[in-house]
This record gives C-alpha cells, sequence and structure tokens, in this order.
C-alpha cells in the first residue's frame, strides 16, 4: 500500500511520526500576542492556508443546510389548516407533528448513532453534506406529492434525516477553515443561519401558501437542489491531517512570528504525496488517509461518558430542551394567536424575531465574543478557555425571558400587535 492511501496508525507503525510533531509544537505562531491554535502548515492545501473568499464561500454554503434545518420546520406554519385538511389530520396534536416538530428529537440520535460523528472523521465533511442533502432533496418531492396523513409523514421525517449534517458536521467544517480566535463569528454566523431559517421560514412559506401547500414543498426542494450544486462543485473537502502534515511541511521559523509568516512559506503540495482536501475524489468513499479513524461504537461511547460531567448534561439539555422547544412552542402557537388575520399577515409577524436575532448577531453575539475571549486570555496567561464564551448568555437569557413574558401578556390581554413585535424583538 502506498503512502498516500495509508492511515496514521500504518504510518506510525511505519516509523513516519516521531520526534518532528513535537519539534513543530515548538514554533510559536501568535495573534494579538496569543499562540494561534490550530497550528498552521506550510501546506497550500491546508483549509487553514486558503484565500478567505474561499472559507467564507465555503461557510456561505454551510450556513445554507444549517437555515434549511429549521426553515423546512417552520415554512408549512402558516399553512396549518390546509396541511391538516389535506391529510385528514383532525386534532392539535397530530397538527403539531406535521410541523415537523419530530426533526426537534432527531440531530442528536442521527449524530449519536454513529451515522455522522464517526462518518466525518472517516470518509470526511464532504460526502457527508452530499448524502444528507440528496436525501432532504427526495423526502421533499415526497412530501409535495403526499396525499395522505402517513405518506407526509414519512416524507417529514426524511428532511430530518438529510438536513441533520448542517447541525452535526457543519460546525466540524467552520473549525477547519477558521483559528481559535476567529470562531466566535464564524460560528455566531453559523448559529445566525439556523435562527433565521426558524424565522425566515414562516415568512416565505405564508405567501408561498397563496398558491398551495404543496408548493412550499415544491418550492424546498427548488432550494435543496440549488444547495446540492453548490456542495458539489464549490465545496472540497475540509477534514485535513494536521498532525501527520505537521511532520512533513511545518512553517520553518525561528521565536515568535505573524501569521504572515505562514503565507511566506508556501511549499508545493506535490512535494507529500498524501491525498488530501481537495486532492481527494469528488465522492469519496474512501476513508481520508493520514488520520485515526474511530471504531463505529466511539461516539456512542463518548456520548455516554458525557453522562461523567454533571454541568455539561445540565447545559446540554437547558439549551435543548428549554431554549429550542420554548421557542418552538411559541412559533407554533402564532396561528392560534392571531387567528384573526391571514396566514401571509401572521407570516410577516415574525419579522420581531428575525430583526431580533440579526442585531444580536451583528452587536453582541460572535465577535464582540472572540473580544471578550482574547481579553480575558491576555489576563490568563495566553490560554483561551472556552467558559468564557457564556458571559453572553446572562444577558440573553434575561432578554429572553421578558420578552416571553411581555408576549405572553400581550395576547391574553388583546394588546396591539406592536407590542407583540417588540417582545419578539427582546
Amino acid at each position: 500500500m502506498d503512502e498516500k492511501n495509508l492511515g496514521i496508525n500504518e504510518l506510525e507503525e511505519k516509523g513516519q511520526l516521531g520526534a518532528e510533531v513535537g519539534q513543530s509544537s515548538e514554533i510559536g505562531i501568535f495573534k494579538e500576542g496569543l499562540k494561534v491554535h490550530p497550528e498552521p502548515t506550510a501546506d497550500p492545501l491546508d483549509p487553514l492556508n486558503w484565500p478567505r473568499w474561499r472559507k467564507h464561500s465555503i461557510l456561505a454554503i454551510v450556513m445554507y443546510l444549517y437555515f434549511m434545518f429549521t426553515y423546512v420546520t417552520t415554512n408549512t406554519v402558516p399553512s396549518f389548516p390546509e396541511l391538516q385538511e389535506n391529510s385528514g389530520a383532525g386534532s392539535g396534536p397530530a397538527l403539531l407533528v406535521l410541523s415537523g416538530r419530530q426533526l426537534v428529537s432527531l440531530p442528536p440520535l442521527y449524530q449519536q448513532s454513529d451515522l455522522t460523528s464517526v462518518y466525518r472523521i472517516v470518509f470526511g465533511r464532504r460526502i457527508i453534506f452530499l448524502t444528507g442533502t440528496l436525501i432532504a432533496f427526495a423526502a421533499t418531492l415526497g412530501a409535495g406529492g403526499a396525499n395522505n396523513y402517513q405518506g407526509y409523514m414519512a416524507a417529514r421525517f426524511f428532511q430530518g434525516f438529510g438536513v441533520s449534517p448542517g447541525s452535526t458536521v457543519g460546525m466540524a467544517v467552520v473549525m477547519d477553515l477558521y483559528f481559535e480566535y476567529e470562531r466566535g463569528q464564524k460560528l455566531g454566523l453559523w448559529v445566525l443561519a439556523i435562527d433565521t431559517g426558524l424565522l425566515v421560514g414562516p415568512i416565505i412559506g405564508g405567501f408561498i401558501g397563496l398558491v398551495s401547500a404543496d408548493w412550499i414543498q415544491w418550492l424546498t426542494a427548488i432550494q435543496f437542489g440549488v444547495l446540492l450544486g453548490l456542495e458539489f462543485f464549490f465545496m472540497p473537502e475540509t477534514l485535513y491531517p494536521r498532525t501527520y502534515m505537521l511532520a512533513r511541511m511545518p512553517v520553518e521559523i525561528s521565536g515568535e512570528a505573524g501569521l504572515e509568516k505562514v503565507a511566506d512559506q508556501k511549499k508545493d503540495p506535490a512535494a507529500v504525496e498524501l491525498s488530501r482536501t481537495s486532492k481527494l475524489m469528488a465522492l469519496n468513499f474512501r476513508p481520508v488517509p493520514g488520520l485515526r479513524h474511530p471504531k463505529a461504537w466511539d461516539s456512542l461511547v463518548r456520548f455516554l461518558l458525557t453522562f461523567k460531567y454533571a454541568v455539561v448534561v445540565v447545559v446540554v439539555s437547558v439549551y435543548c430542551f428549554a431554549w429550542y422547544w420554548w421557542l418552538l412552542c411559541v412559533i407554533t402557537m402564532i396561528p392560534a394567536a392571531y387567528v384573526q388575520y391571514s396566514p401571509q399577515i401572521q407570516g410577516l409577524l415574525f419579522v420581531g424575531l428575525l430583526l431580533g436575532t440579526l442585531c444580536s448577531e451583528v452587536l453582541a453575539s460572535g465577535t464582540l465574543s472572540d473580544r471578550i475571549v482574547t481579553k480575558l486570555a491576555k489576563k490568563n496567561n495566553g490560554v483561551r478557555l472556552p467558559e468564557t464564551r457564556l458571559w453572553l448568555a446572562y444577558p440573553a437569557a434575561l432578554l429572553s425571558a421578558v420578552g416571553l413574558v411581555i408576549w405572553g401578556i400581550s395576547i391574553d390581554q388583546e394588546y396591539h400587535w406592536m407590542v407583540g413585535q417588540v417582545a419578539f424583538f427582546l
């Protein structure tokens, strides 16, 4: 077997990974006085070294899929009555299921069932994205053509199955592309995608519903088709064998240096005969070489071991079950809360939530989080700690609670709709 197709375990057995890796870790590449992480190589195929336009275009594609993750959940909200009539779902609980509520529980199930958590490290990110989008595209066609409750439910299930990589693999792609000091802003944009999908879905669905409820699914199928094309032509593999390549193409500097030194030391990628990133096949069904490949059950083991850390379990549970479910409860109640308005007007009532989300991202989210982390790291001997990103969660929780209370009172007391919009903004 030639070197370019070997995994890192085989390379270690051949003695080709040794002290060189440890030596590369002594290189000091700094940004604003703090050592950068991950450590870049001199390889032009390293995603960290790609041009900003290329990184941003891949980030946009990842955000597109994450946008669709919640868009397919809420774009049918304004057409609930027509869906209820067409599918024969005659009760409130059945109608809630039609809204795609089952999708909420699919991402963690999909992730921890080893379908993406392990395979994204074995076969790469690109093939997982392409496969998921293709499944979602086919399922959307099925949802548009379904004429009964059972068919519609099955199609919606596979819609959720297909868009799940936007959540389970999307973050990994962002980590592949950007240094730690940039990730607050980039992950903020990534999260903005799921939030805007949740809120833009009913706005678009309300107007497309003027044609028919089926056309909501036809439009969604078109959107998935466009996404599939963008992924195939403009999203290369981002999984990179960094440990192996640091031993082969380290940035050769002495002492401390800035990131600009990396750009000055790019080497010929052909110097290392290892298939990687954009040099892999367009449809790669073989394990990405140069990496440790986990066992099929590793993600399940990691998931179970998480319960050893009560703090992590509590925080994740609050986010998944409190914030996400409660927000969806409010969204799916808008047709009942504003029953006097047409579906199109009900869709426009999501604008308050959308504006609040956009303002939060621009003024008090990713970029501000990066600045806070950098400032606190300088006070902590140059060590960045992930928990320093939690400071912005406290005002966010307070404002969200105030907004929910105001909205509930405005509906109960039948205040003007603008009061509800102010509450949604908060």
